[in-house]
């Protein structure tokens, strides 16, 4: 799971940031807001912890700026604002869920897994004979598991998780490899391996731009 964190406060965002690591999911934490639009725009996120009083912009705008940008990812507040009027005016822009200061770090990890069971992504998805199974995390052919190396399944979850869009390779190498110093090649490579296994013409190439799934 990949979580975005927006937390000004520099020593709570370090501590949930930690937290959530141990929890096995995946955390880009940012305290300059600034950063927002671009990371909405490269990654895929499961869920969006947003922080209201920040240094350079209200959270409130920002759930607007989220949901406008078609951005489905459920939207969590984590806010010292306990007024009902704060909450409504979170819940009506397009949040979804809203936790005040202080609070327990287990209750905010209990919402998240609540969360992103809400997005509109199916537990399974066939593909003629290709059954792919995300809870399980395994794909079936025929009836018969085929295996699949770790990258190769990220890349795959993505795709799904974005089918219909042309994904640039950018979005692919900070989702799958986090940044890391490799290059589109290598991208290439594990297209190339998908498509052994899925149907013909499932992942479409669109050149300069990037890949999408059918």
């Amino acid at each position: 799971m990949k979580v975005l964190l927006v937390e000004d406060d520099k020593s709570l965002g370090e501590s949930l940031e930690e937290f959530l690591k141990l929890k096995e999911i995946d955390v880009v934490w940012i305290h300059d807001e600034r950063k927002l639009p671009h990371l909405i725009k490269i990654y895929a996120f499961d869920v969006i912890i947003l922080d209201l009083i920040l240094n350079f912009s209200r959270g409130e705008d920002l759930i607007t700026y989220i949901r406008n940008e078609n951005i489905k990812a459920p939207i969590l507040i984590l806010t010292a604002k306990s007024e009902l009027s704060s909450k409504e005016e979170c819940f009506t822009k397009g949040a979804d869920d809203y936790l005040v200061k202080p609070f327990d770090p287990k209750e905010l990890y209990l919402r998240i897994l609540a969360l992103s069971k809400r997005k509109q992504i199916e537990s399974q998805i066939q593909m003629g004979d290709i059954v792919i199974n995300i809870d399980s995390k395994t794909i079936l052919k025929n009836n018969k598991e085929i295996k699949l190396s770790k990258t190769a399944w990220e890349l795959l979850i993505l795709l799904v998780k974005r089918r219909g869009e042309i994904l640039d390779t950018d979005t692919i190498l900070n989702y799958v490899w986090g940044g890391k110093a490799v290059g589109d090649e290598v991208v290439r490579t594990y297209i190339k391996e998908l498509r052994k296994i899925l149907p013909a013409n499932s992942i479409i190439t669109y050149k300069g731009r990037g890949y999408k799934l059918s």
